[in-house]
């Protein structure tokens, strides 16, 4: 499931990350690996804020679509 279905303090593992190369590519140097544990700090309207390897992160709504967890 994409991780816009996790709720805030839910936590789960990064399954997948999907879209276009250059955008996984991103991603991934953000922290956004397979197997990385992720947790939803906070979604309000298009942004979605997440803690991957220590450190808070925000994202789009969109992208956030493409992680799978």
């Amino acid at each position: 499931m994409p991780l816009t279905m996790l709720n805030s303090g839910e936590d789960a593992a990064i399954k997948r990350v999907l879209g276009k190369e250059e955008s996984r590519r991103f991603l991934e140097n953000l922290g956004f690996t397979v197997g990385e544990k992720i947790k939803i700090v906070s979604s309000n309207g298009g942004n979605v804020i997440v803690q991957v390897k220590d450190s808070r992160v925000a994202v789009s709504r969109g992208a956030a679509n493409k992680i799978m967890v």
